[in-house]
């Protein structure tokens, strides 16, 4: 069994992307620009955010954050995209996710100009991912991508299952690895809440993807021998024995399926770290390509 270690990768990204920058730089040529908008005070979001700032400053980009209270009108917040659409100085921007109940996501996700849209969220940018066109792929199932390309996982006629069909990991990851080249070309099984007997499926499965969101939902007997398991899943677990009255579980039985994977991510340190790092890649894009445009 090999771990996908997507702390390790995520530093091998950042320090590649920091060589670029470096290059950027003595060339004279303007660095990336990357802005979050923050609204409210949720905690998971403001660490999320703070890790985000803190990567930019690690790989030499500049970085913007929009701090705005939970209080924010909708009217504010499409006027403050409308401000950063507009705005020279920034090659990219994500609106950090939830937002407080009385705003409409889609509303505000729709205003984002999707040339700046690094998140990868945008109509426009979904579309082109299923048109297999050079677009920002969604940062999560991005850097699930990387992770098996990196670890020169097999993918070509495999039978991948996809658990969880959200717009920003399960639907995008079935789109990715079933379009042509590599990683790709697998024949992909989108499941969910719906679907019945997911063990028979996810036993026939080569790679698993687990975005539900269940603590330790995939259980040892749910999979066969060189499996390869991507556990997006990350749950806080009431757990009185840890010091902080909690453990960080994944969606899988990791001491289970270990056991029987030949690849498996860990939670934490898997592909939380990949999410960071793809969305430092697409703001290095959304750079060159306005560069490209001479902007």
């Amino acid at each position: 069994m090999q771990l996908l270690d997507g702390k390790k990768v995520s530093e091998d990204i950042k320090n590649e992307i920091a060589v670029e920058v470096q290059q950027m730089k003595s060339r004279g040529e303007k660095v990336p620009h990357l802005a979050a908008v923050i609204v409210g005070t949720n905690g998971a979001s403001l660490t999320y955010v703070g890790s985000k700032v803190k990567s930019c400053e690690k790989v030499g980009f500049e970085s913007t954050l929009v701090s705005l209270p939970e209080e924010t009108t909708e009217e504010e917040l499409l006027a403050k995209v409308k401000e950063l659409n507009a705005d020279p100085a920034i090659d990219g921007y994500i609106v950090q996710l939830p937002l407080p109940k009385h705003i409409d996501e889609q509303k505000i996700l729709l205003a984002i100009d999707a040339d700046k849209d690094v998140d990868g969220f945008h109509p426009t940018n979904f579309g082109r991912m299923a048109l297999e066109m050079e677009t920002f792929l969604p940062a999560t199932p991005y850097g699930i991508m990387e992770l098996l390309e990196r670890y020169k996982v097999e993918t070509a006629g495999k039978n991948v299952v996809v658990i969880g069909r959200s717009h920003i990991v399960g639907r995008p990851m079935s789109i990715l690895l079933s379009r042509k080249g590599y990683p790709g070309d697998a024949t992909v099984t989108l499941t969910h809440s719906r679907t019945k007997n997911i063990e028979e499926i996810t036993r026939e499965a080569d790679i698993i993807i687990s975005a539900l969101g269940v603590p330790y939902f995939l259980k040892g007997d749910m999979v066969k021998d060189g499996v390869t398991v991507v556990d997006v899943g990350i749950t806080r677990v009431p757990d009185a024995t840890n010091p902080r009255g909690y453990v960080i579980a994944g969606d899988v039985d990791f001491d289970e399926v270990s056991k029987k994977a030949a690849f498996i991510t860990p939670v934490p340190g898997g592909v939380g770290p990949m999410t960071i790092a793809m969305l430092l890649k697409n703001t290095l894009l959304a750079r060159s390509r306005r560069a490209k445009k001479g902007e």
